[in-house]
C-alpha cells in the first residue's frame, strides 16, 4: 500500500479511509474533519485505535504512534486494555488547571494569575488542552510554539515555561517519564537573545517638574495623590494602590506593608517624610468606609486600577518618556549619585533583598533610622521643600 505524505494528508478531502501502510489509517469525515486510527488484530479480533486528530496530531507523529502500537501487539501486549487504565490520565487542561490551582497561594498578583493562565488559554490549549497529557511530546510542543517563537520571542518564553510547569507536574504524578517541554527541544528552537529591557526612567532631576505637573492635571485626587505617595515612598505600584489607612503609623510616621502584599513574604516598613504625611492629609476625605488610601473615584470599596497611573502619565504627556515603576529607577539613580548612603540602605529603600542567602538569614535590622534620613531628603528633593530635612528621626525619637 502506497504510504501517505505530508503534503497528500493536507490536500485529502475524500471522505473513508486513507492508509498509509502497516494498520496506519487517516479517516476523513464527511465534514472535512481528520484523525489518524491504527487498526491491529488483539486477542483474535479486529481491532481499532484512535490516535487524534489531524493537524494536531501530524504524520510523522502518527506514524511514531503506530509503531509503538504495532510493536506492544506484537509483544503480546493489548493496547486496548492499557488505554482504558489510562483513562484516569487527565488531559493537559485538567493538568494545568491543577498546577494553576497549586500555584495560585503564592504568587502575590491577581494579575500575573490571570495573566499564567490567559497565556496558555490562548496559545495551547487549543492544540494540547483535550489530549491525554502522557499523549503530548515534543512535537505537539514545538506545533505551539514554533508559529510563535521568532515573532513574539518573550510570549513564547513565557508559553514554554508554563507548558513545562505542567508536564512537571504530570512527570511529579507519575504520568510521564520526560518532559517533552524542556531541553528535548532546545535544538529546534532558535536561541534567543538575552537583552535585558530597561524600564523608561525620567532623569532623577525631572521628578520635580514631573510631580508639578501630575499635581496641576485634571487627574482624580486620588489618582494624583497616589503618584505622588508612591514617588515619596519609591513604592511599587501595587503597594501603593492598595495601602490602607489600617498600615499608617501616624505616631510613628511609618507606612507598614504587611508581607502579603510584599513579593518578598516580609513585612515592609516605609519611613513616611512630611511631605508623604502631607499627602495622607490630603485624601482623607476620600475615605468610604473600604480603608482604602486611593478609591477608585469610578467604583466605591475598590482601588485604583493597574492602569489609572499610567493614565496620569499619558495625560501629562510623560508615558513615552517614563513608566510608573521608572520612579523607583530615578530614587536608586538619585541615591547612588547625590548621596553617600550605603548600598544596603538604597536596596532596603526599594525593598530589594540585600546580601546572600546566609547574609539575610542574621540580619536583624532594617536600617530603618538610615532609610528614613535618605527618604527625607529624597523628598527634599523632589518637592523642592528643605522642611522635610528637619523630621530625621521618628516621632518621639530622641
Amino acid at each position: 500500500m502506497a504510504k501517505l505524505t505530508a503534503a497528500k494528508v493536507k490536500a485529502l478531502d475524500k471522505p473513508g479511509m486513507h492508509g498509509d501502510g502497516d494498520g496506519l489509517y487517516l479517516r476523513v469525515a464527511y465534514t472535512g474533519a481528520k484523525s489518524w486510527a491504527f487498526r491491529a488484530t488483539i486477542d483474535g479480533k479486529r481491532r481499532e485505535l484512535g490516535l487524534g486528530p489531524y493537524p494536531t496530531v501530524p504524520l510523522a507523529r502518527a506514524r511514531i504512534h503506530a509503531t509503538e502500537l504495532r510493536l506492544a501487539v506484537s509483544n503480546g501486549r493489548n493496547p486496548l486494555a492499557e488505554k482504558k487504565t489510562r483513562s484516569e490520565v487527565p488531559t493537559f487542561r485538567q493538568s494545568a488547571e491543577r498546577v494553576h490551582a497549586l500555584s495560585y497561594p503564592r504568587w502575590r498578583s491577581q494579575k500575573h494569575a490571570d495573566d499564567w493562565w490567559a497565556t496558555l488559554e490562548r496559545h495551547a490549549l487549543p492544540e494540547l488542552g483535550e489530549l491525554p497529557i502522557d499523549r503530548i511530546d515534543r512535537f505537539a510542543v514545538l506545533a505551539v510554539l514554533t508559529p510563535i517563537w521568532t515573532k513574539t520571542p518573550e510570549t513564547a518564553r513565557r508559553v514554554r515555561q508554563r507548558i513545562r510547569a505542567v508536564m512537571r507536574w504530570a512527570m511529579a504524578h507519575g504520568h510521564i517519564d520526560d518532559n517533552p517541554a524542556g531541553e528535548v527541544i532546545d535544538g529546534a528552537l532558535p536561541a534567543m537573545p538575552k537583552i535585558k529591557a530597561h524600564l523608561r526612567a525620567l532623569p532623577y532631576c525631572e521628578v520635580l517638574d514631573a510631580l508639578r505637573l501630575v499635581a496641576a492635571s485634571g487627574a482624580s485626587i486620588a489618582a494624583r495623590a497616589c503618584f505622588r505617595f508612591l514617588v515619596l515612598t519609591a513604592a511599587r505600584s501595587g503597594q501603593a494602590r492598595g495601602a490602607t489607612w489600617a498600615e499608617i503609623d501616624r505616631s510613628a510616621e511609618e507606612w507598614r506593608v504587611p508581607a502579603s502584599r510584599m513579593k518578598s513574604n516580609r513585612e515592609h516598613r516605609v519611613p513616611l517624610s512630611r511631605s508623604a504625611l502631607q499627602t495622607l492629609d490630603s485624601v482623607a476625605s476620600l475615605r468610604d468606609g473600604s480603608d482604602l488610601l486611593f478609591p477608585s473615584p469610578m467604583r466605591r470599596h475598590t482601588p485604583l486600577s493597574d492602569m489609572a497611573l499610567t493614565k496620569v502619565l499619558r495625560d501629562v504627556g510623560l508615558a513615552e518618556r517614563t513608566t510608573v515603576h521608572g520612579f523607583r529607577s530615578a530614587f536608586r539613580d538619585w541615591a547612588g549619585e547625590r548621596t553617600t548612603a550605603p548600598r544596603a540602605v538604597m536596596e532596603l529603600s526599594l525593598a530589594h533583598s540585600v546580601g546572600t542567602a546566609v547574609e539575610q538569614a542574621y540580619a536583624r535590622s532594617d536600617l530603618l533610622d538610615k532609610r528614613r534620613r535618605l527618604m527625607n531628603r529624597w523628598a527634599a528633593f523632589v518637592t523642592d521643600d528643605p522642611a522635610n530635612l528637619n523630621a530625621d528621626r521618628p516621632a518621639g525619637g530622641t
